[in-house]
């Protein structure tokens, strides 16, 4: 079943002009904290926002990447502590990916939106921009926003045949994979 989700899951940048249920956001806000961590600090924290405006404004964190948040019904803002742990930002990452998996299960289309090491303007980061529309403490970081809806745009799933198995190695570097 993880094997078809993951087959299934695509980037999805269009959804329907409807709310996501509260049970669903529960849902998945259960698959966030779930989420693995290194020794299990979980140095991640999230904000869920499905307040209009306020995704609007999330929408214009940077120049590029981020302006089909304004029509998503939810955003998931990933932070981390990095204090708390060396590998927050794998953490975060691995976060976020769950929550897309998570909102793919449930029905939902979903996409990240990088923020971590992204400019709002010429002086003011994305992660700094979303610091302040959220009132987020100085000491975390913002990794990425997952946008989520229930999709207005179906995808198919990639085809097999496009797989890049020539990035696979077998044993060594430079070895081909042809299975085991």
């Amino acid at each position: 079943m993880c094997i078809t989700l993951i087959q299934r899951r695509r980037s999805v940048r269009k959804f329907a002009d409807r709310p996501v249920e509260k049970k669903i956001l529960d849902r998945i806000i259960e698959a966030a904290l779930r989420s693995p961590s290194s020794r299990s600090v979980r140095p991640w924290e999230f904000v869920v926002v499905t307040d209009r405006d306020m995704l609007d404004n999330l929408s214009r964190a940077k120049h590029h990447g981020a302006g089909f948040l304004r029509s998503a019904a939810a955003g998931f803002v990933v932070l981390a502590d990095p204090e708390q742990c060396d590998v927050w930002i794998e953490d975060a990452a691995i976060a976020s990916i769950i929550i897309q998996l998570a909102a793919e299960s449930l029905g939902l289309g979903a996409c990240w939106i990088q923020i971590r090491n992204r400019m709002h303007g010429d002086a003011v980061t994305a992660g700094e921009y979303i610091a302040d529309l959220l009132n987020i403490p100085p000491h975390l970081q913002v990794e990425s926003i997952i946008a989520f809806g229930y999709p207005a745009e179906e995808k198919e799933p990639h085809d097999t045949q496009t797989l890049r198995y020539d990035k696979v190695h077998h044993n060594r570097y430079g070895s081909d994979y042809h299975g085991v």
